[in-house]
């Protein structure tokens, strides 16, 4: 990839549904508050200060991803047999927010933080249209996408059981995460919304 010939840049990956508190409500740009108010989260903010290196002669850009979507691997590949069975549905209430992002557009905008020299610091790795995404709306359009039914819920209690609580929080709650920097650096999502999204991955 060209991009990633250029050496004047030190880009990371961190995770927005890591950094920011989760909340139902609450919108998330680059500039909220977070990092401070459980381990994992506490983990991210040590992992982006050791990547944004103070007085280093290279720019750090940080991407704060959201759940990444692509044909290998990820989420979508433990998805994909449940989903295909009929068996799929959302996760606890299924209106917890949902954060995701398509892998191209993931790698589109490490790309482009590599090639445009402003770009710098934290950029929300996550698609404009997902703030208003939830765990029970993906489940419906993964279904619309696979054309099969997506009714049938996991109860909170069996992601506790299969996750412990630590981890359960993540899928059982979320943030409603904005890319605001992200679309003010001048990235144009490749996809934007989810159903074009979905669609091109389980093409």
């Amino acid at each position: 990839m060209p991009c990633l010939e250029m050496s004047s840049l030190l880009p990371s990956m961190s995770l927005c549904l890591g950094y920011y508190r989760p909340s139902p409500t609450a919108e998330y740009t680059e500039d909220s508050p977070g990092g401070d108010f459980d381990f994992f989260s506490r983990l991210v903010s040590s992992w982006e200060a050791a990547a944004l290196i103070p007085g280093s002669p290279a720019r750090g850009v940080v991407v704060r991803s959201g759940v990444v979507l692509g044909r290998d691997g990820g989420a979508i590949s433990q998805m994909l047999l449940p989903f295909r069975l009929g068996l799929g549905g959302p996760i606890g209430s299924g209106l917890q927010p949902f954060p995701w992002i398509h892998i191209q557009d993931l790698s589109g905008i490490v790309c482009h933080a590599l090639e445009k020299e402003s770009v710098q610091g934290i950029l929300n790795g996550v698609a404009p249209s997902s703030p208003g995404t939830s765990n029970g709306s993906f489940a419906r359009e993964l279904g619309a996408a696979l054309g099969r039914p997506a009714l049938l819920p996991v109860p909170a209690w069996a992601v506790r059981a299969a996750f412990g609580a630590e981890r359960a929080v993540m899928l059982l709650q979320g943030q409603r995460v904005l890319p605001k920097r992200t679309l003010e650096t001048g990235y144009h999502f490749i996809f934007p919304e989810l159903p074009g999204a979905l669609k091109d991955i389980v093409a």
